[in-house]
């Protein structure tokens, strides 16, 4: 890497990509990485202590620490319990804030697509904080979008899934044409209400893929859920 280059890359913003583990926050930073004009220095998840795993899709911390290697983005973990109630929630993500804003991050970044509540309420969490959030993806049509990360190479299981809104055997399905076609017209195509959450394996934001197979579906609280899990050569 040349000394110019380098010069160059430390004067760009520093900011934090808020990482879910799925397709939506994956493929924002590689439309972020391909624009180059934010440092992408990091990733901020919260994990659910009592079952060691990304809180809502349900993946396992082991799969979300060799996703953000293959990223290169250090991990900024959150923790939070089960049940969490929203002024815990809420105080650990101002704690979080506040440590980035001492790091000298200054822009946030979001995969959130067109829900008008969740970004409303994002810019809200972060005004006056000295952090500007940045929404990649906003408003592009999900369909379209939801094609465009396929084309990109990017993998990804359905980890979670909405059983008010799809039946249980669409957890652990992969993210690809055929589930798009399979999905019911009622269903966003990137599943942008909550329909399915999904855990991404492999793409061009990555260094390489991740070695994961699909284990046992289970259902609890509404939803279904499919265990993800790292082969043993991938954890070696």
């Amino acid at each position: 890497m040349s000394s110019e280059y380098q010069i160059h890359s430390t004067r760009r913003p520093k900011a934090l990509i808020s990482w879910s583990s799925g397709k939506d926050s994956a493929f924002a930073l590689h439309d972020v990485r391909q624009a180059g004009e934010l440092d992408v220095v990091g990733a901020v998840t919260t994990v659910t202590e009592t079952f060691g795993r990304v809180s809502i899709h349900g993946v396992r911390q082991e799969i979300l620490q060799a996703q953000l290697q293959a990223a290169g983005l250090p991990p900024h973990i959150v923790p939070i319990p089960y049940p969490c109630p929203n002024e815990i929630y809420e105080a650990r993500m101002d704690e979080a804030v506040a440590r980035a804003v001492k790091d000298g991050i200054t822009h946030m970044i979001f995969g959130d697509l067109y829900l008008a509540d969740i970004r409303a309420y994002r810019e809200q969490k972060l005004m006056g904080t000295g952090i500007t959030p940045v929404f990649p993806l906003w408003e592009r049509p999900t369909r379209s979008l939801a094609q465009a990360m396929i084309a990109s190479g990017l993998d990804a299981y359905l980890a979670t899934v909405d059983l008010k809104k799809l039946p249980a055997e669409f957890a652990g399905r992969k993210f690809d044409d055929k589930l798009l076609a399979d999905l019911p017209g009622s269903v966003d195509p990137c599943g942008e209400n909550g329909e399915f959450h999904t855990c991404v394996v492999a793409g061009p934001m990555f260094s390489h893929a991740l070695a994961v197979t699909t284990g046992e579906r289970v259902e609890r609280d509404g939803y279904a859920y499919c265990d993800l899990v790292m082969n043993d050569a991938e954890k070696a």
